[in-house]
């Protein structure tokens, strides 16, 4: 890989005695792991370059699993994240770190990253970010939801009526009222990316918990746990 590509640090651990292992969301390669040799010796800059939320350009080669960085660079300072937006963005950095395949095309979504880490700087609530970020993930997983319409009529979905959610089929109008039912509403809603509403909000998240379940799995969120103690 010789071209520079913009990237944002993942994750990061120890290798060896001076290295790192660096897990990257590299703008059109999706998900790239990196192994960063002599970035922890005293002599070398890399360490304190390879931070999570600043935006990076890369040069990496190798055809194997792990990629050896030649070169990286920091583009701009990192983003002024605090506490719960903080928080919100390692969020972000775990759920993209499970749910990405390695080494596919994710310029789209590198863009509503990008987007989500500067609302959340301006300190835009973060669950209106987040619920926004989870939506677009879910079309990158090839995922499309269909908020306009019902998936078994085709009919539009009315604002008055209620629907039930099922899997991999969209939302359907029902009687039923569970943890799976959505008002229409709040169904254009989503739809619109439109969470200014509480009850809005909090449906858009039992939405997008159940239908990014299948991806990320049961094991807990360490974002979330310390979300909660804060």
């Amino acid at each position: 890989m010789e071209n520079w590509q913009r990237a944002f640090v993942l994750h990061a651990r120890n290798y060896s005695e001076s290295s790192l292992l660096v897990d990257l969301f590299v703008e059109k390669m999706g998900k790239v792991t990196i192994l960063a040799k002599g970035a922890r010796r005293k002599t070398s800059n890399m360490k304190s370059i390879l931070q999570p939320f600043t935006p990076l350009i890369v040069q990496y080669s190798g055809k194997g699993e792990v990629k050896n960085l030649r070169q990286a660079e920091a583009i701009s300072l990192a983003l002024p994240l605090t506490s719960i937006s903080l928080y919100s963005a390692f969020y972000l950095n775990e759920l993209i770190h499970r749910v990405l395949v390695a080494e596919t095309d994710t310029t789209e979504l590198f863009y509503h990253y990008l987007q989500a880490l500067q609302q959340l700087a301006q300190q835009i609530p973060a669950e209106q970010v987040l619920r926004a970020f989870e939506l677009a993930l879910l079309e990158q997983l090839g995922y499309h939801v269909d908020f306009f319409h019902c998936s078994a009529t085709g009919e539009d979905i009315v604002a008055s009526m209620s629907y039930q959610y099922r899997f991999e089929e969209g939302f359907v109008s029902s009687l039923l009222q569970n943890s799976t039912s959505f008002t229409g509403e709040q169904i254009l809603a989503f739809g619109h990316r439109q969470f200014i509403q509480q009850e809005t909000l909090k449906a858009a998240k039992r939405f997008t918990r159940i239908a990014l379940k299948p991806y990320v799995g049961s094991k807990p969120f360490k974002s979330r746990e310390l979300f909660l103690k804060i």
